[in-house]
């Protein structure tokens, strides 16, 4: 059990929930490169037990075969942050991040070290055809982007189980005219996920039209989504303008932001899903249309219903099959070829063959993408374009991602590891709250009990609107 930690008496009961939230392995060593604690997934991790570990040297460690080489007694050697690819003792290849605590004086209290699997990244990578490298020669690992060798039909990447389910899922319902709703955050790919389920159906050769209504000027979006006859309204076509529901007879609609659509268009949507008609603008007759609706949105609609912004019955319409994309930090194993993808795509675009080195990779598999895919593909394409030398490395990852990704790692320590833990816990709580919006949920999210989430709610100020089931 940890007593101490430097100056500052913490025990054990007061971390551990937060520690044993982390996915990643966790350790943590004294100044003197002694282990003082680690939390379960580091056990399962390194296939070790607490109490087997505690109290030896990080060089008892290593002879041990429980890693090689110690990243923390590098950290100590070097006095700074590093980033290094390593083994266990079964082989299993990790990305680990130490990270020094320092005191006032600049001596290092503590090394925080972090840990996880990416055997299964680097496997894709050998199976793809990518370069491997010893582990004694971290620096030279390199990810080149000329071949783009089976990535998936129609830029869909999915290595990890997280996005498998989701394609084998997608392909079911593919020649299913069923109506779906696709969720996900902004930039996880719910547009091109939309179009394969298009692509692959029984109307792939059919009109797919994409309808943006968080876009589309509220006094407009009518006649825009259903049309409007000549004469409908002043500055209207002589002739009339068939809106989109009519442009893609016979196909899809994909309405994208469905939550952003106004509530009196929701209840002409409600009656457009029941008929299977449309009346335009300033009409009189209705429109029989032949479409297969699917809609997308980032936000929760179950939330809006309950707010009143969105109408319940037409929720469950839409919510016939649900697909939910995972966001991009939720399928790490899918970030490098995606790297691989975007970075083979630019090459070619801009007639270049640039390859990304082990530190800058070690940084974009760290970062938590908050933009997703996205955000990914304008990521490697302005590293291609700025980047002077064939191969992109650390130095030319702008700071603000690797702020970031630093952040994502290891809390940023100033006064004492108790405020640090206390800004962790608040941040862990947070994502929480805006994740799941219950505290029996979150207590089983995070595997402690209901009435110490709502204690730490209060705490923290985070316990306003949060329902209890």
């Amino acid at each position: 059990m940890i007593r101490s930690l430097g100056n500052n008496n913490i025990k054990l009961r007061d971390i551990i929930n937060i520690l044993e939230s982390i996915s990643d392995a966790v350790f943590i060593d004294s100044g003197q490169g002694i282990c003082l604690w680690c939390n379960s997934t580091c056990e399962d991790l390194y296939d070790i037990k607490k109490e087997e570990i505690q109290g030896k040297t990080v060089d008892e460690l290593e002879r041990e075969g429980i890693f090689s080489p110690s990243v923390t007694k590098r950290v100590l050697l070097e006095n700074r942050e590093l980033t290094i690819i390593h083994e266990n003792k079964k082989g299993v290849r990790l990305l680990t991040t130490g990270t020094p605590i320092f005191d006032a004086s600049g001596t290092t209290q503590l090394i925080i070290t972090t840990s996880r699997d990416i055997t299964r990244i680097t496997a894709k990578q050998k199976q793809d055809s990518l370069p491997e490298v010893p582990l004694g020669n971290l620096d030279v690992l390199e990810m080149t982007g000329n071949e783009l060798n089976g990535f998936g039909e129609h830029d869909i990447v999915a290595y990890s189980e997280a996005m498998k389910n989701v394609i084998a899922l997608t392909r079911r319902l593919a020649s299913v005219n069923t109506t779906i709703l696709i969720t996900g955050e902004s930039g996880v790919g719910k547009g091109l996920l939309a179009r394969t389920l298009h692509s692959e159906g029984s109307r792939s050769s059919q009109p797919f039209v994409t309808v943006n209504c968080g876009a589309i000027p509220e006094n407009l979006i009518e006649s825009e989504l259903f049309g409007y006859v000549a004469g409908a309204f002043t500055g209207s076509r002589a002739g009339g303008k068939r809106g989109y529901f009519e442009a893609a007879q016979g196909g899809t609609i994909f309405l994208d932001e469905i939550s952003e659509l106004p509530l009196n268009l929701q209840v002409k949507l409600l009656q457009v899903i029941q008929e299977r008609q449309i009346t335009p603008v300033g009409a009189v007759d209705p429109i029989p249309v032949d479409v297969r609706i699917i809609s997308a949105t980032n936000r929760n609609l179950a939330d809006l219903v309950q707010e009143g912004k969105f109408r319940e019955d037409l929720y469950y319409r839409l919510n016939v099959v649900p697909i939910e994309v995972p966001a991009l930090r939720e399928r790490t194993e899918d970030i490098v070829p995606l790297i691989r993808l975007n970075l083979a795509r630019c090459n070619r675009k801009l007639d270049e063959n640039k390859s990304i080195s082990s530190d800058a990779l070690a940084i974009l598999l760290k970062y938590p993408w908050p933009g997703n895919i996205r955000e990914l593909q304008n990521i490697v394409e302005r590293l291609v374009i700025t980047t002077s030398a064939d191969t992109i490395t650390e130095s030319d990852i702008f700071i603000f991602i690797k702020e970031a990704a630093e952040k994502s790692t290891v809390p940023q320590l100033d006064t004492s590891l108790s405020a640090a833990l206390e800004a962790t816990e608040k941040k862990i709580l947070q994502e929480a709250v805006n994740r799941y919006g219950s505290t029996r949920a979150i207590a089983k999210v995070l595997r402690i009990s209901q009435p110490t989430v709502v204690r730490k709610l209060r705490k923290y100020g985070l316990h306003k609107g949060i329902t209890t089931s």
